[in-house]
């Protein structure tokens, strides 16, 4: 069976950063693979037009630029942040170190993610842009297996069982 709309895809994969020789930046392993329904815009729309069409046993090795991925790095997503904010609470204060990856609510309740740049007196420079911002991917893996979702999978928009969520 093939790769097509609205089918179950099992796949196994490395993404590396830039080419075959990258920094190895994720994995899925035949032990906890990926499983997603093709065409309902759970990845990247990219990946899986390099993906469609393929059968149970094939493999694949292809590369996305920037902008087929997560897009260039956008300087207007960095910016400075008070510092008594992290300051209300000892966690707060707990999680500023350089680099560190800090989940945050806005005041509508919208979940997103910063990462720490710089630490100052009076404020925190962070970078919102998505960690694969900027940069090349590339992919290698193979695919497990494929089947039609069922009715009930397309109704909820995610894979039941194995490799799914569990109702």
């Amino acid at each position: 069976m093939q790769i097509a709309q609205d089918m179950v895809v099992s796949l196994i994969y490395t993404l590396q950063a830039d080419n075959a020789e990258g920094e190895i930046l994720q994995t899925a392993t035949q032990e906890n693979p990926l499983t997603f329904i093709y065409g309902h815009g759970q990845l990247l729309p990219a990946f899986e037009e390099n993906i469609l069409g393929l059968e149970p046993g094939s493999s694949y090795a292809f590369s996305l630029s920037y902008d087929a991925a997560y897009g260039p790095v956008d300087p207007d997503s960095i910016f400075d942040v008070d510092i008594n904010i992290f300051r209300q609470s000892p966690e707060g204060e707990q999680m500023l170190f350089i680099d560190n990856v800090i989940p945050l609510m806005d005041q509508d309740g919208n979940r997103f993610e910063g990462r720490v740049m710089q630490i100052d007196e009076n404020s925190v420079k962070m970078d919102f842009n998505h960690p694969l911002a900027g940069m090349r991917l590339y992919f290698t893996g193979s695919i497990l297996d494929v089947r039609p979702a069922t009715p009930e999978e397309l109704a909820h928009g995610h894979v039941h069982g194995a490799g799914g969520h569990e109702d």
